[in-house]
């Protein structure tokens, strides 16, 4: 179309100069001058248009995709979990990964010196050998020994994973350690052959859990917002999760120190400033979420995330409180990236956030890997892990979860699970909070039981009994279990 105009007005220039005897120079004039000025405006003109199209496009789809729910289905059986008025699957390895070069970081660090692998393989063959006599006890040590001298060892990784499949029983267990072998030498023989025999039956494990959950969500649903149990369900959750977020962070006030803090804002003797001021600023993070994000359609931004953090630390450093950080910062083993990339690499968590790969996973699996992407790339100076739990939570109750309570005494597993992500198998992480869901469910559930006359506090140990998460591979259970 546009080709056509200019080919008219061209003519037109011609015939009318050839009336006046003058074809050549006009012809000569036009072209360089008049001609691909025209050309310039009207491309600009063009481009300005469609950028404008694309842009009105563009957010029609992505507000249609946000105001859906969250599951893989996108069906519309839940409703948001309301709080208080004051891929389908697991097994995805690289999820986890950034597009810039520094999710190698921790790879680098597990380097393995000569005499601890020497050490290592040494102990390693002492356990084969226990194994062999039937000593099973000894050979665990020995295993465990082997792999905390070689932790980046494909080897000591593969007979362990095969020590724990057949003599434990334990093929979860076993097959991210086949994993691990393979993120340190991807064609080691043995271990793809190990992980390609169990992956299907973890597989089946993850659906099976995420199955159960949503059931139980679902129970959860329907009971009435109204309904009185219910009601002193949330309110006493309400204070646990502020307990355990903040006591996963080195917290020293019990829970009913907490909710003394929050309800009558009166300072515990002997608490320092700081440990009240995080109990405050998370109490007003739950707020801001519940009374704006939970029930609000449309794309999560940086400036939600900024927002959270503005609360979570406002009342301990309201200095840094919303704010990048400006330098480097160490976090145990893992180094997370420069002051200079925290900008692009937010940009980037945010269109991963609101992306419809994302957005389409399971709910749990979905929140889980928001948690673990913002934490491993920890903008802030402080409250890195509590502005991550806070957005996973967010996640979760848009999709009618309640809030997730991590219990603190779990904390030690639950940085380890985050350190076995940084190193190449994000499902440990993912299948952790699954189970921390699930818990959660099963607290309120009990709570609105009608036998039930109180809520039980989670720092009960009885509470948080591990699950039986272990499945065992008979020989034929490969033919049984279709994907």
């Amino acid at each position: 179309m546009l080709s056509a105009w200019i080919h008219d007005y061209y003519a037109h220039y011609i015939h009318v100069n050839v009336k006046r005897g003058d074809v050549a120079r006009s012809t000569d004039d036009m072209t360089p001058k008049r001609l691909v000025s025209l050309v310039f405006i009207l491309g600009i003109a063009v481009a300005g248009i469609s950028t404008l199209l694309s842009k009105y496009i563009l957010g029609v789809l992505s507000t249609d995709f946000r105001s859906k729910p969250l599951g893989e289905e996108l069906d519309h059986s839940h409703s948001i979990f309301i709080p208080l008025p004051s891929e389908d699957i697991l097994s995805v390895h690289d999820d986890h990964t950034l597009s810039i070069p520094f999710s190698k970081t921790e790879l680098d660090q597990n380097h393995c010196t000569v005499a601890s692998v020497t050490e290592a393989l040494a102990s390693l063959h002492s356990a084969l050998d226990m194994k062999l006599s039937g000593k099973q006890e000894k050979a665990i040590k020995l295993f465990q020994h082997a792999v905390a001298l070689a932790p980046c060892h494909p080897d000591v990784l593969n007979h362990y994973g095969e020590f724990l499949e057949h003599t434990q029983k334990n093929v979860i267990k076993a097959n991210e350690f086949y994993v691990r072998a393979l993120t340190y030498k991807p064609n080691h023989e043995g271990a793809l052959i190990n992980n390609q025999r169990t992956a299907r039956v973890v597989n089946e494990h993850d659906r099976a859990m995420l199955k159960r959950i949503d059931d139980k969500r679902n129970t959860l649903s329907n009971i009435p917002d109204n309904n009185a149990a219910l009601i002193r369900a949330k309110k006493e959750a309400y204070f646990q999760h502020i307990y355990h977020t903040v006591g996963i962070e080195g917290n020293t006030m019990n829970l009913a120190q907490t909710r003394a803090i929050v309800e009558t804002r009166i300072a515990v003797s002997g608490k320092s400033i700081d440990e009240h001021n995080e109990i405050l600023g998370l109490d007003a993070a739950m707020k801001y979420i519940n009374s704006t994000l939970v029930n609000r359609v449309g794309s999560i931004s940086i400036k939600d995330i900024l927002e959270l953090h503005r609360r979570v630390l406002g009342h301990v450093d309201p200095v840094e409180g919303g704010q990048f950080r400006r330098t480097q910062v160490y976090v145990g083993g893992h180094i997370p990236p420069g002051p200079g990339d925290i900008h692009y690499l937010m940009e980037e968590f945010v269109l991963w956030l609101n992306s419809e790969q994302a957005i389409r996973m399971h709910p749990v699996r979905y929140a889980a890997l928001a948690h673990y992407k913002l934490v491993h790339i920890h903008p802030f100076t402080d409250g890195n892990g509590r502005t991550s739990r806070l957005l996973m939570n967010m996640i979760l109750m848009q999709a009618g979860y309640p809030p997730v309570i991590i219990h603190k005494q779990h904390r030690h597993k639950y940085y380890e699970y985050l350190q076995l992500a940084n190193v190449g198998d994000v499902r440990p992480f993912i299948r952790f909070i699954a189970e921390c869901t699930e818990q959660t469910l099963d607290l309120f559930l009990w709570a609105t039981n009608e036998f039930s006359r109180q809520v039980p506090a989670l720092s009960q140990e009885t509470l948080f009994t591990d699950r039986q998460n272990t499945i065992i591979l008979e020989d034929n259970s490969n033919d049984i279990l279709e994907d």
